[in-house]
């Protein structure tokens, strides 16, 4: 489990990125640790060897250190952290041959265990719409779970989303869409669907 200190949250991603470019190493060390458990997390979803994963985060913030110079102070760090990987993850793959000789991201399969946390379970009933839930979200098309993971787990916006997936806002914004109104439809349970959808985890 990796941490991230109360010190790194007070200062912004904007400012750090502009330190980092300006040759701060204290900088580049505060963003590494806010992110590596994050960018982590998201990897082993595409990828689901964790030291290869962990490898590909590594070299993201290896190849930010070496070309600081030539990074613009004009991106959001988060959104560009997590397309970073995703990009490198799907090099791996090409390397490997595991991504069927292709240089399209669209074939990286996105799985993730959705769940809610336990303490919220307070009953039978409950823990039945839990499970339902649960079946809902990851009988999604990958590319509609990734896009939920994204927007409700990591709280990005839609532009981010599009950056990190290399597709256009109304891709987005249609896949989004799609999720949700599947939901809706198959939902059965007595429970608000937002309600439940706030508490999910990944």
């Amino acid at each position: 489990m990796y941490h991230t200190s109360k010190n790194t949250e007070k200062i912004s991603d904007s400012i750090l990125w502009a330190q980092l470019i300006a040759d701060d190493q204290n900088a580049f060390s505060m963003l590494f640790e806010k992110y590596l458990s994050p960018l982590v997390n998201y990897g082993k979803t595409l990828m689901p060897s964790h030291e290869k994963v962990k490898d590909c985060v590594q070299d993201v913030f290896v190849d930010i250190w070496l070309y600081r110079h030539s990074l613009s102070e004009d991106v959001v760090v988060k959104a560009y952290l997590f397309s970073s990987v995703r990009k490198r993850i799907a090099r791996l793959y090409e390397r490997d041959r595991i991504f069927r000789q292709t240089t399209s991201l669209e074939d990286l399969e996105f799985s993730v265990r959705f769940s809610i946390e336990h303490q919220l379970i307070t009953d039978e009933t409950m823990e039945l719409e839990v499970q339902q839930l649960n079946q809902l979200l990851n009988a999604l098309p990958p590319r509609q779970k990734e896009t939920l993971y994204l927007r409700y787990h990591q709280g990005l916006s839609l532009e981010q989303i599009a950056e990190i997936l290399d597709i256009n806002h109304q891709s987005v914004k249609n896949l989004l869409q799609r999720a949700i109104l599947h939901l809706r439809k198959e939902w059965k349970g007595t429970i608000s669907l937002l309600l439940m959808f706030s508490f999910v985890t990944s």
